[in-house]
């Protein structure tokens, strides 16, 4: 029986604002955090209620967190735990060749759109992901749809170590389709399996500024 193919994903008018707001709340919390959380709060009321409230969830909690403990938590929670690592292709292709190569192409995918990187992020980080797609929500939507068994594998990651930042992952499923079945089988899969473990050097695909860095980092 032939598989009937997906109905391209439609973005809507207030997906830009959501994915803007969820990057700048997943980027690492610095001293801008302050001024991230009160954009947060007065973009808010123009999401769904399903994106809206995990998003003020979230900035109820960093309001009343210090800047430091904050900051620790972030590098405890994505730098130090594989299992919530924020770098999507990592999901789908581990630490081999075939990593390098879709770094490479979100970086090129970038650059035809007017975005430039700093040389200490990453085009797979999913705070520049999300950046990605409220400049360019189609495509953004398309890439975002790419990485979702990734993605609901980083959600359910987070939930399970009661991690603040699960609220954002929630609020940015609530952008995108429901995990379809292909889907589903592929976050079982990821959850039993774990990303590919080839072992290769991606130094002939990547510059050196692009390079996964396996311990982490912020972005």
């Amino acid at each position: 029986m032939k598989r009937r193919p997906r109905p391209a994903a439609r973005t809507e008018p207030w997906h830009p604002c959501a994915w803007q707001v969820q990057s700048l709340l997943l980027a690492y919390p610095d001293e801008q955090m302050a001024e991230r959380l009160s954009l947060a709060r007065r973009a808010a009321p123009v999401l769904p209620a399903r994106v809206r409230d995990p998003l003020l969830a979230f900035t109820a909690h960093a309001e009343r967190t210090s800047a430091a403990e904050l900051g620790t938590a972030y590098v405890a929670t994505f730098d130090h735990r594989k299992r919530c690592c924020p770098y999507l292709t990592y999901y789908a292709h581990g630490d081999t060749r075939r990593r390098g190569i879709a770094l490479l192409r979100l970086k090129q995918a970038y650059a035809a759109a007017g975005l430039r990187l700093a040389d200490d992020e990453l085009p797979d980080h999913l705070a520049v992901v999300l950046e990605f797609a409220a400049a360019e929500p189609a495509a953004g939507h398309r890439l975002l749809t790419e990485h979702r068994a990734g993605l609901e594998l980083l959600r359910l990651a987070l939930r399970a170590e009661d991690s603040p930042w699960a609220a954002v992952l929630e609020s940015v499923s609530a952008t995108l389709p429901p995990l379809g079945g292909a889907e589903q089988d592929a976050v079982a899969r990821l959850a039993a399996q774990g990303p590919p473990e080839e072992q290769v050097g991606l130094a002939p695909y990547t510059p050196p500024q692009f390079m996964p860095d396996p311990a982490g980092g912020p972005r």
